[in-house]
């Protein structure tokens, strides 16, 4: 007796499948960005503040940038330290300094440019050197990460 075997196998079955899978998939992914599901993306914010050193001290000076005028103030870790803060005075003519965080929600001037700001207690060595800027939306980012 001769059986006839079935030699379809089930390939277009399965590659019928893996297409419309891949269809829902890139369709969910355009859906995504057409009705702004990442909207939530924050943008860089765009200041400059360049680093040095002159014995024990870290000497930062403020250049500005496109964000300056949000720029709410900027904490500054010199190694293992506590942390500076930097901000302007009320009239917005000369940078402070306090070694706590300036309270949120009060309206301060933006820090003049060219303002430079001298924070002791480097070693002399290698020192790691971070600046977060804080901005009036409530975002916090790194402006600088560098060793002097």
């Amino acid at each position: 007796m001769n059986f006839k075997q079935n030699e379809e196998a089930v390939s277009p079955v399965i590659g019928v499948i893996l297409m419309v899978a891949i269809t829902v998939i890139l369709a969910a992914v355009i859906a995504a960005f057409v009705f702004g599901m990442t909207g939530n993306v924050q943008t860089t914010k765009t200041v400059a503040v360049t680093v040095g050193q002159n014995g024990d001290n870290v000497i930062l000076t403020y250049q500005g940038g496109a964000d300056a005028g949000t720029l709410d103030f900027l904490k500054v870790t010199v190694g293992s330290r506590e942390p500076v803060y930097i901000f302007s005075d009320n009239d917005g003519k000369k940078a402070e300094t306090s070694s706590t965080e300036p309270s949120t929600g009060v309206t301060r001037k933006a820090l003049p440019v060219g303002a430079s700001i001298s924070i002791p207690g480097a070693t002399g060595e290698r020192d790691h050197v971070v600046l977060v800027g804080h901005f009036v939306d409530g975002a916090d980012q790194v402006v600088v990460d560098t060793y002097v």
